[in-house]
């Protein structure tokens, strides 16, 4: 099945006060219509700048990414995007959060909110359309972004650890319901993440990227049943993909934390 999003050969260096950084080398990588990638590594592999080039965010780099065979120039209409960060508006309401988009893009306002509704369902959260943001959890302002997101039905959705500031039950439970949405969408989905169990409980696969420069080390294939749900991480398949990507990471987080030790003790000399 030919590729969705083909990304070709990324080059992305920065230039900073202790001269030319390269966050990204040669980074290449095809997600098929449909499919589940997971991206893993550890701090300072370049995760979130991949994600920002992906999503037309970040320019100046060597390279190419296409999207339907569209060379992605700025922000695309087929990409949608899901941040870490806190990204509801606190002054609009579960449903009006939602419609924004569709708002912005001239819909009816009957038909806006209908779509809305039926996405606001489909994340879990009927019945909490007039709320406002303050009045929800951490994991219900998320689904509400994921809404609003899926609302304006992207090809790509690209999610940045946007579930990393909770805690690890609510992050499974919200993996369940990802993978529900998946499946019902048949969504094209890219997640950047550093937490092995949630990309491995959620992925066809998962690129394991090297300490910087970023590179990719290896493209593990998760042959898990699907559908699929959380109580698959105890099993012992789920166990051996968690150890196999670990034994993958360890070696590159090893080489970051030394880094960042190397650099402190630098910093710390010069004063």
């Amino acid at each position: 099945m030919a590729a969705i999003l083909v990304v070709d050969d990324i080059v992305k260096r920065f230039e900073t006060p202790d001269g030319v950084l390269t966050a990204l080398d040669h980074v290449s990588l095809n997600v098929a219509p449909g499919e589940f990638v997971g991206v893993i590594g550890p701090s300072g592999c370049g995760k979130s700048t991949l994600f920002n080039v992906i999503g037309g965010l970040l320019d100046g780099y060597e390279g190419t990414v296409k999207v339907a065979g569209e060379r992605v120039r700025g922000p695309h209409p087929a990409i949608g995007m899901i941040f870490q960060e806190e990204s509801t508006f606190p002054w609009r309401t579960v449903i009006d959060n939602v419609a924004f988009p569709l708002e912005i893009a001239g819909l009816p306002k009957a038909e806006r909110y209908q779509r809305a509704r039926h996405f606001v369902k489909l994340v879990g959260l009927d019945g909490f359309e007039r709320r406002y943001p303050a009045e929800l959890s951490g994991g219900m302002r998320q689904r509400v972004s994921m809404a609003r997101t899926l609302a304006a039905q992207p090809k790509i959705l690209l999610m940045d650890e946007p579930f990393a500031s909770l805690d690890e039950q609510t992050r499974l439970l919200l993996g369940d319901k990802v993978l529900q949405i998946q499946q019902q969408l048949k969504q094209t989905t890219l997640l950047i993440t550093h937490n092995i169990t949630e990309a491995v409980q959620l992925s066809d696969r998962v690129v394991v990227m090297t300490y910087r420069p970023g590179k990719v080390k290896r493209v593990v294939e998760i042959a898990l049943p699907r559908p699929r749900s959380s109580e698959i991480v105890s099993s012992e398949a789920f166990g051996r993909y968690v150890a196999q990507i670990w034994s993958d990471l360890r070696e590159e987080a090893s080489r970051g934390l030394i880094d960042e030790e190397s650099r402190k003790l630098q910093e710390a000399g010069t004063r």
